[in-house]
């Protein structure tokens, strides 16, 4: 079953247990969907709709930490309720042990010296950690080990 069938069932379902915040966490997902197939006239695979998750996602952590800055606990809650609900859809995120085997494993096929080849090892990595980590986390790994 592809993500985007799924997700849509997930629809169904949350309407049929009458589950009002998670079918509307699902709603706003389907339609950040619709909009990119709409605005770029292509159907949607898997990927693209784990980077439009990965996009959610961020933004919804960059909110809660907005809301419990402004001591606004109850938006923030409904948030943390959001992102639970579309990290469901995201794949077996990765141990940091086997994030850094990957960070090494790039590094080494991309014949990095220093940080300028900073930029080949991220291109290295992108693909294969998509929805699997955190890109930040990723970066800062990659750093740290080019600039020693």
């Amino acid at each position: 079953m592809s993500l985007k069938a799924k997700i849509t069932e997930d629809m169904k379902a949350a309407m049929r247990a009458k589950e009002a915040a998670r079918l509307s966490a699902i709603r706003l997902l389907l339609a950040a969907m619709k909009q990119r197939e709409v605005d770029e006239r292509i159907e949607l695979s898997d990927a693209d709709i784990l980077a439009i998750i990965e996009k959610m996602l961020k933004q919804r952590r960059d909110s809660v930490l907005q809301y419990e800055a402004g001591n606004r606990q109850d938006l923030a809650d409904a948030e943390k309720f959001e992102i639970s609900v579309l990290s469901g859809y995201m794949p077996q995120q990765l141990s940091d042990g086997e994030l850094a085997a990957e960070v090494a494993s790039a590094i080494a096929s991309a014949n990095a010296k220093g940080m300028q080849d900073m930029g080949k090892v991220m291109a290295l990595l992108k693909p294969k950690l998509a929805g699997r980590a955190d890109m930040g986390k990723a970066s800062a790994m990659v750093k740290a080990r080019l600039s020693v």
